[in-house]
């Protein structure tokens, strides 16, 4: 257990966790010392620690499953659990196998080297078979997140020319509703687990069963070379304009993946159970729900439902959990639950718990502590980053509502608007070195905007931050108008354009709104089409209307209608201006504004 006692940063104080030494900890930190490795590491160590490159060269699939030595091809890879609590397991063995038979059956439908392959299904087995599989011929894959509606999947569908859509009946549905607009898809592969969906030539022409691919499928399979820079997943993150834009990242990602699964989640494979709670279909469910972790060979647990604290907390003590990696607005929903669903379990499993997606407030922090007797460690990076940059390490110092500070490997700075470095106390752009092997490689068919992320050799965030006189980093907010719900980074822009597509919606603005459970909430101002009435019915209508389309997590929580909305002289919608009106914030330059 960590001690806890004040420390004054540049703006504030903050409760801060001085760990115990290494030789003292029940279980000895895989990085021993923070300063040590950090003066030391190159990520050419984790490819050597890798024994990259193989034969086949740097094929994603055969480091994460193929490629163990026999003793660890015995061990669950995959402990899965069920909505009602059901049970399957799969050693790295198994996964093989399974992986095999779906690569021989994607070859025969003739997907090869490049192809556009795309998940579209809920925490199952098959959705981590599927990615491996695909990965294992070389396609590009695409998860996308189950809660997706139509138009968020046609997005992503139509843009880089998909071939193939592996789904289940149930989600189906919702790209049948623009499957018209998404003419490259060639097949529709059909996960049925519950073995009731029943093919006829008339409606389903191109829909495949998985189960009939899986049963005439060879198991054996040769992975063909792979160059460390082939594409192998590409996951789409919003702007502030525009549709959500592909990053696109190699197989060599792995190298740092696996780097960070070692040293931030601290996973010692040989006794660890770990449970990352990310969905598939967002970064953080691949990096860390499956490369980094498998590429070490852990055993991970993943449970097919959704939020609940008592059964979370059944399955850490079942599992015996004792790696747990999840989001601050889960943790902030388990302390909004309350001390009783704890107490009412046996948690002593747990050794290292971490958070991602969003800033982690330090009372969620001290929660932790008084709860689990461990500290949540954050962790801050990115979609295109591919791996964590800046956290908190197990033999680390734990200072409160800090990102920590740049992994080994990793070399971050704050800058001013001119480029220049700045020093510690000032706050200003956060930027980092693009050095990460998981770093993307392009935005898919946007090389303008990807090349605009870059200058003198720096990635530009879009966060603002600032560093203290001891290398922790502290965020402070966005630098452009991307809003962070739960974790989930929602363009406004994308927003706006489903208000719009709304009978009733004439012009519409969308904001990220302060809430203390989830970040930010999107807020949305509206002017309505002459005819309309402002009304609550009208309001909700137009939030399900636009969560139908989009996603759950990207619909506009607040709708507030206004005769118009502050636009420059060229139509532009200033949300600056909506914002600032909204918190009772100085309204800056409106010079430009249309009178």
């Amino acid at each position: 257990m960590s001690t806890v006692n004040d420390s004054v940063s540049a703006t504030h104080a903050t409760p801060t966790f001085t760990k115990p030494d290494v030789v003292s900890m029940a279980v000895a930190p895989t990085m021993a010392s923070y300063e040590t490795l950090y003066k030391t590491y190159d990520w050419s160590q984790t490819e050597k620690a890798l024994n990259w490159p193989r034969k086949n060269g740097y094929n994603l699939a055969t480091l994460c499953i193929d490629g163990h030595p026999d003793e660890v091809m015995q061990r669950d890879a995959l402990i899965w659990v069920s909505k009602d609590g059901k049970e399957e397991r799969y050693t790295f063995a198994d996964l093989k196998r399974e992986t095999n038979k779906l690569a021989n059956a994607l070859t025969r439908l003739g997907i090869k080297q490049g192809d556009r392959v795309f998940t579209f299904l809920e925490r199952v087995p098959e959705v981590y078979i599927s990615v491996f599989a695909a990965l294992k011929v070389q396609a590009l894959v695409g998860p996308l997140f189950a809660a997706f509606g139509p138009e968020a999947i046609r997005d992503r569908l139509s843009d880089c020319q998909a071939k193939v859509l592996i789904t289940s009946p149930e989600l189906k549905g919702r790209f049948e509703q623009i499957m018209r607009d998404c003419p490259s898809i060639e097949y529709v592969i059909v996960v049925d687990r519950e073995g009731t969906y029943k093919l006829t030539v008339e409606t389903d022409p191109d829909v495949l069963l998985y189960s009939d691919l899986m049963a005439s499928a060879d198991a054996a399979f040769d992975v063909p070379h792979t160059d460390k820079n082939q594409p192998s997943i590409i996951h789409y993150t919003s702007g502030t304009t525009g549709k959500p834009k592909g990053a696109v990242h190699r197989h060599y990602s792995a190298v740092s993946q696996a780097a960070t699964a070692k040293y931030v989640l601290d996973l010692q494979p040989e006794t660890d159970v770990y449970w990352c709670t990310a969905d598939p279909g967002w970064v953080t469910g691949t990096s860390y729900g499956m490369i980094g972790p498998w590429a070490l060979g852990t055993t991970q647990l993943v449970y097919e439902g959704g939020f609940n604290p008592e059964t979370w907390y059944k399955l850490i003590q079942d599992y015996k959990v004792t790696v747990w990696y999840t989001a601050p607005t889960a943790i902030r929903m388990l302390m909004k639950a309350g001390e009783a669903p704890v107490r009412a379990y046996d948690l002593s499993s747990l050794r290292h718990l971490l958070s991602v997606g969003e800033p982690l407030n330090p009372e969620a922090i001290v929660w932790g502590e008084a709860q689990f007797g461990h500290v949540f460690h954050d962790t801050w990076w990115q979609t295109e980053t591919g791996c964590m940059h800046i956290c908190n390490y197990a033999s680390m110092t734990v200072k409160a509502g800090s990102m920590g500070r740049p992994h080994p490997g990793v070399v971050a700075g704050i800058l001013d608007e001119d480029g220049n470095e700045l020093e510690a106390g000032q706050e200003g752009h956060l930027v980092v070195r693009p050095d990460a092997p998981s770093f993307f490689q392009t935005y898919w068919g946007r090389q303008e905007l990807y090349d605009s992320r870059f200058k003198n050799g720096w990635y530009y965030t879009g966060d603002r931050a600032w560093r203290d006189e001891d290398g922790y980093y502290w965020f402070v907010g966005r630098a452009d108008d991307v809003i962070n719900t739960a974790g989930h980074l929602v363009g406004p822009f994308e927003v706006e354009s489903a208000l719009v597509a709304h009978p009733a919606v004439a012009e519409a603005g969308v904001i990220g709104k302060p809430d203390a459970e989830r970040m930010e909430i999107v807020k949305a101002f509206i002017s309505l089409k002459a005819g309309y009435e402002d009304s609550e019915k009208l309001r909700e209508e137009i939030r399900l209307f636009v969560r139908n389309r989009l996603a759950a997590h990207a619909y506009p929580r607040e709708i507030e209608v206004l005769e118009g909305l502050p636009k420059t002289r060229s139509g532009k919608i200033m949300r600056r201006l909506l914002k600032a009106r909204e918190l009772g914030l100085p309204e800056g330059d409106v010079s430009t504004l249309e009178t």
